[in-house]
């Protein structure tokens, strides 16, 4: 499959609907973001490894990922898990110059990896930060607009939740499922599951 053929699946398949999300996905080129011996197929609509038992997610899922979030404009957004900062960049052109997202990471060879791909788009809105175990998301950061994760949790992460603003959007698998939570008060969140995934685990 081509750039073009993958862009194309994911728009005539109204995967991908939502117009900076469209234009996100024109843009930035998975193919800057794959391991070097993966460079013969980053547009397969399949996760690919990318060292350390972590994979860059089926695009298909990311864009429905993406599509649920509904990042906007002049949006601060955490994202966790940015592995080789592929989301981190389509966030970064989602939200514009106006606004912000952090890729938090644990492991740092992927840390810097993510920064080295990053960079290929000069983007000054956009950094990947490597994640401290004993501190989870990016608490000094908070709150955030809109919080993505890309490893499924055991269970909904009360700490990510404490980081969303109240009107806030956080999108995130736990277990086989995909789960949009939207934090109405600091006391009451509205959950929609969406079953059928497969992630690494949260660590």
């Amino acid at each position: 499959m081509t750039k073009d053929e993958l862009f194309n699946y994911l728009k005539d398949s109204d995967i991908i609907k939502t117009p900076s999300i469209i234009e996100a996905f024109r843009v930035i080129d998975r193919a800057d973001f794959v391991a070097k011996e993966y460079l013969d197929e980053p547009y397969g609509n399949y996760p690919l490894p990318i060292g350390h038992g972590v994979t860059i997610s089926q695009p298909s899922t990311v864009a429905l990922m993406l599509e649920l979030l509904q990042p906007r404009g002049g949006d601060k957004v955490l994202d966790v898990g940015s592995g080789s900062g592929w989301t981190t960049a389509l966030l970064a052109h989602i939200v514009g110059p106006e606004g912000e997202v952090i890729g938090v990471e644990l492991i740092p060879e992927l840390v810097l990896y993510g920064i080295e791909n990053l960079k290929k788009y000069n983007f000054a809105n956009a950094k990947i930060i490597q994640a401290q175990k004993e501190v989870f998301g990016f608490p000094d950061k908070a709150p955030f607009d809109k919080i993505l994760v890309s490893a499924a949790a055991e269970s909904l992460p009360q700490t990510l939740v404490g980081q969303l603003k109240i009107g806030g959007r956080m999108v995130i698998p736990i277990e086989s499922s995909v789960w949009r939570i939207d934090k109405k008060s600091e006391k009451e969140i509205d959950k929609k599951e969406f079953r059928g995934f497969a992630f690494v685990p949260l660590k």
